[in-house]
């Protein structure tokens, strides 16, 4: 903004170079800045930060998978007189430099790699063009990767890949399963095997539960009746013992005579 061609006003976000008969003097600003007419000239530079659109390069990666990248750059210009002085136009430069690193950086890579470790990547390709700009005082602050545009066929491919690896998965989860219902079945019938009565006792509950469901004709090859008769006997078989434990009383007495 400028009152006179000798008087401008440097904005908050703004910095001017000030050159007297070409020579560069320093930076002033922001506020009001006088320059001598004929003998000085003043460069106003933006410090606020750039966002860069780097255009879809086509890149083949260390795979040989060719692929089309676009990404993202942050920057803002961190010292006005290198950015003046150093390079003729640090915006298209700075663009160039990210297009370069973008191509290398992918070509350094594999497709699962890309896939799998892009802010990685990212953070690479910041630390890269960083160190190439930093000569023209340009700071590149952020990168990012937008978009990966993958083979049609690669995509098919991939995506039949992934679905056998979701099948894979599903039937080593059913197989564990079927694994762990098979030990917890061996281990019931197990202590149902060493518990008396306990088979009879889940004969029994099983029945009951086939009876709730109504009109139901149940042919069981187990016999009820010699259920009853082993439960009988073992009842008959416990009384004994206990009558065995008891101490003898000795010979009865005579009963009284009855009176005539």
């Amino acid at each position: 903004m400028s009152l006179f061609p000798w008087v401008r006003i440097v904005l908050e976000y703004q910095r001017a170079a000030l050159f007297r008969l070409g020579r560069l003097r320093g930076c002033r600003g922001p506020g009001l800045v006088v320059c001598a007419p004929l003998l000085e000239r003043l460069v106003v530079v933006d410090l606020r930060t750039v966002v860069v659109d780097v255009a879809p390069q086509e890149c083949i990666t260390r795979d040989n998978v060719p692929i089309k990248v676009n990404a993202v750059t942050y920057y803002r210009v961190a010292d006005p007189r290198l950015a003046i002085t150093k390079v003729v136009d640090h915006h298209q430069a700075t663009i160039q430099v990210a297009q370069t690193t973008l191509r290398s950086v992918i070509g350094a890579h594999t497709l699962d790699e890309l896939l799998s470790e892009r802010n990685t990547l990212a953070e690479r390709m910041q630390e890269v063009i960083d160190v190439a700009t930093d000569a023209w005082g340009v700071k590149v602050s952020r990168v990012e990767i937008k978009d990966l545009e993958i083979p049609a066929g690669l995509r098919k491919a991939m995506a039949r890949v992934a679905g056998a690896e979701r099948e894979r998965r599903a039937m080593v989860v059913r197989a564990r399963g079927e694994r762990e219902a098979a030990q917890e079945l061996t281990e019931s019938a197990r202590i149902l095997g060493e518990t008396p009565g306990g088979m009879t006792m889940r004969y029994l509950q099983t029945l009951a539960t086939v009876a709730e469901y109504g009109n139901t004709t149940v042919f069981s090859p187990f016999d009820p009746s010699a259920a009853h008769v082993a439960l009988s006997a073992r009842g008959v078989q416990a009384a004994r013992g206990v009558q065995a434990a008891q101490p003898d009383a000795g010979p009865m007495a005579p009963e009284p005579p009855a009176d005539r």
